[in-house]
C-alpha cells in the first residue's frame, strides 16, 4: 500500500462549542470560565491560618510566677484515700512540702465521687468536710471528676492540683503552668514549681 499522501493543515484547532451555547449547563460554563491551572493558582495563594493558644504572660518557661502564698491546692479523689493510706496529714503534708500556708479546695465532682465510693471511704469524707477545706460549686455538665479538674485548671492558672492518677498527671502536664502534687518516698513533693518560694525539688 502507498502512502497517504494527504497532509494535515497548518494551526488547525478543533471546532469547540462556545459558552454562550444552550447545550451548556450554568455548572459547567463556570468551570469552563476560569482554567484548571488558575484554579490551582488561586487555592495555593490562600493562607493557610492557624490558630495558636494565647499563654499568660506570668509564664516563665514551664514556671508560673504569679503563684505565691498562700497557695490553692485542688485535691484528687485518690490523693485523699493515698494520704490516708499513708498516714499523713493533709494540711500539715502540704505545708511541709511549701513551707507556706495552704488552702485545699475540693470541688462538688470530687466529693460527690468520694461520697459515690461507700462505706470505706467514711474517713476520706470525714476529712474533706473539714471546715478548713473550701468547696468550689461546679456549673459544668457531668460528674466525671478527671475532666472537672482539667477544666478548671485550664480556665484558672492560681490552682496547684494534688493527685496520684497517672493520666490525670499526664493531662495536666499539657497544661503550662499547673504544679502537680503527689506522694513520693511516705511524703508530698511537686513538680512545675518556682525555686523562689523553697518547693523541694524531686
Amino acid at each position: 500500500m502507498g502512502k497517504d499522501k494527504r497532509q494535515r493543515k497548518f494551526a488547525v484547532m478543533k471546532k469547540m462549542i462556545s459558552l454562550r451555547d444552550a447545550r451548556i449547563k450554568d455548572q459547567e460554563r463556570e468551570k469552563k470560565e476560569v482554567p484548571k491551572w488558575k484554579r490551582k493558582k488561586k487555592e495555593e495563594s490562600s493562607v493557610v491560618t492557624r490558630e495558636v493558644p494565647q499563654y499568660s504572660s506570668a509564664l516563665f518557661f514551664k514556671y508560673n510566677t504569679q503563684l505565691g502564698p498562700p497557695y490553692y491546692v485542688l485535691v484528687d479523689t485518690n490523693f485523699v484515700n493515698f494520704s490516708i493510706k499513708h498516714k499523713i496529714d493533709l494540711m500539715q503534708g502540704m505545708m511541709d512540702c511549701l513551707y507556706a500556708k495552704c488552702i485545699p479546695c475540693i470541688t462538688d465532682c470530687v466529693m460527690g465521687e468520694i461520697e459515690r465510693l461507700g462505706k470505706k471511704y467514711t474517713v476520706a469524707l470525714k476529712i474533706i468536710k473539714d471546715s478548713r477545706f473550701d468547696r468550689l460549686p461546679c456549673m459544668h455538665k457531668g460528674i466525671y471528676a478527671d475532666d472537672c479538674l482539667v477544666q478548671r485548671v485550664t480556665q484558672h492558672k492560681c490552682y496547684i492540683v494534688a493527685t496520684c492518677d497517672r493520666d490525670l498527671k499526664r493531662r495536666i502536664r499539657k497544661v503550662p503552668g499547673v504544679p502537680i502534687m503527689y506522694i513520693s518516698q511516705q511524703r508530698y513533693t511537686i513538680e512545675r514549681m518556682p525555686d523562689a518560694f523553697g518547693a523541694p525539688r524531686v
